[in-house]
């Protein structure tokens, strides 16, 4: 998981507080971004996900301000940026609630005075977990500069509380994988980490073998961005009405998706990259017959495999957004990303799994 690193927060565009101000100090909060690689929408029903840690796509948060004993409104403003954008103020009714639960889990009574800068690397709307990942963020600076010790299950559920009036009823998948240095298994709350090593951090056991990994899975994982957004809370409205309208449809989706990720995280344990891209490119096709997909996504999942991926899909909410690839060795890879950005991808990212991961960087 994230956690929260002491010092003065100096992110790309976002600037330093003072720290000559008499009272105030700087806490810091990092997460990250991820994709999901199967079981988006079905695992809101009950099925498991997989989901893939993105270092590339860092977030990090700096809260400046000060706690007063005196009672009174809370001052707390959030400021998001990234590389080339203007600071901008989010939609903060997420990160309000966020606040309050903050306060309420914490038992940090009175009035806070507080500016949260966060400069952000993952686009907004792409399905990357741009905001999962900022409150997560905002949450680690908040204890940072508060010094408050928060263990996982509690940073979890205020990620969750932000998450939950960002995009309607959220799974809670984006909050455990925007601070995982592991792929993740999520079924109905449960967090199983996939002990695959990942470049920018991912695990190495003491136990492993010289020369090896759990698992034996190398690969890497092209996402690229379609450059149109998605909106989740819409996707998740539109499955919700077509399973309402034939509930039979629900059941089988659910069941389908729920046999595809099982066989994917198998896949992944025993080093068996084809049959991983094989459920993934299933996986795309139940997501394109609910109406998930989009004409742009579907020629991006068509590049990928005509360019000799191992499977591809469309990744997170959908609607828009960014698809997934796997590529079984940096050639590939290559020829993915090229292909990919010939069929009109307006950025890509590649995430080395693996023995690919100990070269990348």
């Amino acid at each position: 998981m994230a956690a929260a690193d002491p010092g003065t927060f100096t992110g790309r565009g976002v600037p330093a507080r003072d720290p000559g101000v008499p009272g105030e100090r700087t806490g810091v909060g990092r997460a990250h971004g991820k994709a999901i690689l199967l079981g988006e929408h079905a695992v809101v029903y009950g099925a498991p996900a997989l989901a893939l840690p993105v270092p590339q796509l860092a977030v990090t948060a700096g809260a400046t301000g000060r706690h007063r004993a005196r009672e009174g409104e809370d001052e707390v403003s959030f400021t998001v940026t990234g590389p080339g954008s203007e600071p901008v103020a989010p939609p903060t009714e997420g990160l309000r609630r966020l606040v309050a639960e903050f306060k309420r889990r914490t038992g940090l009574a009175g009035r806070l005075r507080v500016e949260v800068l966060v400069d952000c690397a993952i686009p907004q709307g792409r399905g990357l977990g741009s905001s999962a990942a900022c409150a997560r963020a905002a949450v680690l600076a908040l204890a940072d500069l508060f010094g408050r010790g928060l263990d996982a299950g509690t940073v979890f559920d205020l990620v969750q509380a932000s998450e939950n009036v960002a995009h309607g009823r959220a799974s809670g998948i984006d909050a455990v994988a925007t601070g995982a240095d592991s792929l993740v298994l999520f079924r109905s709350g449960i967090v199983q980490e996939l002990p695959v090593a990942l470049a920018g951090g991912g695990p190495v056991r003491p136990h492993e073998p010289a020369g090896g990994h759990i698992g034996g899975f190398d690969g890497l994982f092209v996402i690229a961005d379609s450059g149109v957004s998605g909106s989740t809370r819409e996707a998740v409205e539109l499955l919700r009405h077509g399973f309402e309208r034939d509930a039979g449809t629900r059941t089988k989706f659910v069941g389908r998706v729920s046999d595809l990720t099982d066989a994917a995280a198998a896949a992944l344990a025993d080093g068996r990259p084809g049959e991983l891209g094989a459920r993934m490119t299933e996986n795309h096709e139940l997501l394109h017959e609910v109406g998930l997909s989009t004409d742009r996504i579907d020629a991006l999942v068509g590049a990928a495999l005509a360019s000799g991926g191992l499977g591809a899909k469309i990744s997170g909410g959908g609607l828009g957004g960014c698809m997934i690839a796997l590529a079984g060795d940096p050639a590939h890879a290559e020829d993915v990303v090229r292909s990919l950005r010939d069929t009109g991808a307006v950025r890509t990212w590649v995430v080395p799994v693996g023995r690919f991961a100990r070269h990348a960087g």
